[in-house]
């Protein structure tokens, strides 16, 4: 049930350590753990001789200012600059076949929140992340991109559930109050997940940390706090699982993030975010707090302060879409240094 972050580019003692001690279902790299195609793909392959073949290996990698590969290939154009579905479809097949080739399964893309132009310029850290201005815009052209994307074998995750783009604060450094109301939410915010949910049989929901003071779903914990979506029952059970029909596996932004650890803090918040409904906990960094929050939920399992019922479904739905996830097919160098040369063709066409 954890999706996590490891020191380095090598598979080190402290490393290996880490991973026999928690035996996560799936990591994350980061510009940190890559130094070049080669290194990459031995330690993926690593990482699957170590943890199994169904392990998830994943990246965030969207172009523009989130481009964890810029090191080892040309850099990919950010999403606000994709303007047509064929754009789209492209952007789509150059990062999944880049990610396939280096063996990764999972991207952690695309941006789904919906930067509408009184939102666009909000210094939430999303800027220049989403596709389009507006809902229909979002939906087509994200829709086109992690279709090709999904064909390369590369599953995608939407997010920022249930809608990130109206924070006017980096939920990086603070939790953000989304004062967004019912109309608006139900509108704007909401629709893309719906919609793309509903067409492209997604895999992955990641969940944002935010609260929404003006929406019903905004529930408050026992001291009167109110609970950010990644930790709350109304956002995952009631509108991620029944109002959105969404089977897949839900997974939260890194619970290491500011609007997380200044509020709640690690390893309370991972129990409180399976307890919601959260299949999966992303830690991206920190071995020790990823092993204590790792025995904290041993905890909370063994007492029964989390249900039996809780950990199986959430354990079911890893299972099943990890058995979906595209098998390895080998490094080529030479095809990534032409999708290399493909990718400043592209970019060129975009200006």
């Amino acid at each position: 049930m954890f999706f996590i972050g490891i020191p380095g580019p090598e598979l080190d003692a402290q490393t290996l350590e880490l991973l026999e001690y928690v035996r996560p279902g799936g990591i994350c790299l980061f510009a940190r753990n890559i130094k070049s195609p080669v290194q990459v793909s031995e330690l993926l392959a690593g990482l699957r001789e170590v943890l199994g073949p169904q392990v998830m290996l994943s990246i965030d990698q969207e172009g523009g200012t989130v481009d964890r590969l810029r090191r080892i290939i040309e850099p990919f154009p950010a999403a606000e600059k994709i303007r047509t579905v064929d754009e789209a479809a492209e952007h789509g097949y150059l990062i999944g076949r880049t990610l396939r080739l280096l063996g990764f399964n999972v991207n952690f893309a695309p941006v789904v929140d919906v930067a509408a132009e009184s939102r666009h310029l909000n210094n939430n850290g999303l800027r220049g992340r989403s596709f389009g201005r507006s809902v229909d815009e979002v939906v087509e052209l994200a829709g086109s991109f992690l279709a090709a994307m999904e064909a390369e074998g590369i599953a995608g995750c939407l997010k920022h559930f249930p809608g990130l783009a109206g924070a006017n604060v980096d939920s990086h450094e603070e939790l953000p109050q989304i004062t967004v109301d019912e109309n608006e939410f139900a509108t704007v915010d909401l629709p893309p997940f719906r919609s793309l949910i509903e067409k492209n049989q997604v895999r992955f929901v990641m969940v944002a940390h935010a609260i929404y003071p003006e929406l019903a779903l905004q529930e408050r914990d026992r001291n009167g706090r109110l609970v950010p979506s990644s930790l709350s029952g109304a956002v995952l059970d009631d509108l991620l699982r029944e109002r959105c029909r969404f089977e897949g596996v839900a997974i939260t932004d890194d619970l290491l993030m500011g609007a997380i650890t200044r509020e709640y803090g690690l390893p309370d918040s991972c129990v409180m975010a399976v307890a919601a409904g959260e299949d999966m906990l992303a830690i991206c960094s920190e071995p020790e707090l990823i092993k204590s929050s790792f025995d904290r939920l041993a905890e909370a399992v063994e007492t029964g302060e989390l249900g039996e019922a809780r950990m199986e479904s959430a354990i079911d739905r890893i299972d099943r879409i990890a058995s979906t996830l595209a098998e390895p097919i080998g490094l080529d160098l030479a095809e990534i240094e032409s999708i290399s040369e493909r990718i400043a063709e592209f970019k060129s066409r975009l200006q």
